[in-house]
């Protein structure tokens, strides 16, 4: 395997694991209108804070939020280069028009 078709791999790999719990789906929902304090997120959650912060941790390690400090409070923020860069890397998987799904191997 290539080093770029690895690494693109790795990124596939990060950036769908980071998409693929419902919480953080939820985060990236509520993040769609806008920035949002984390206590905000909490509240439309419902969630115990250290579990939102594994989820926004998740997200942040995978450049799908950023975040910035004001005083004692983070606000979060999607980044929405990285949802974009989600579909191309998912497109890259579509099949090409024609090409057998299954392969017969006999």
């Amino acid at each position: 395997m290539t080093t770029a078709i690895a690494a693109t791999n790795a990124r596939s790999a990060e950036l769908f694991h980071a998409l693929s719990d419902e919480a953080r789906l939820e985060i990236i929902r509520i993040l769609l209108d806008g920035e949002h304090c984390v206590c905000d997120l909490q509240d439309h959650l419902d969630v115990a804070q250290s579990r939102l912060s594994y989820h926004l941790k998740v997200l942040k390690d995978a450049g799908v939020v950023t975040d910035r400090r004001e005083g004692r409070w983070s606000y979060y923020t999607l980044n929405r280069e990285a949802i974009v860069e989600a579909e191309r890397l998912l497109a890259a998987l579509r099949p090409a028009s024609g090409r057998r799904l299954i392969a017969s191997c006999c």
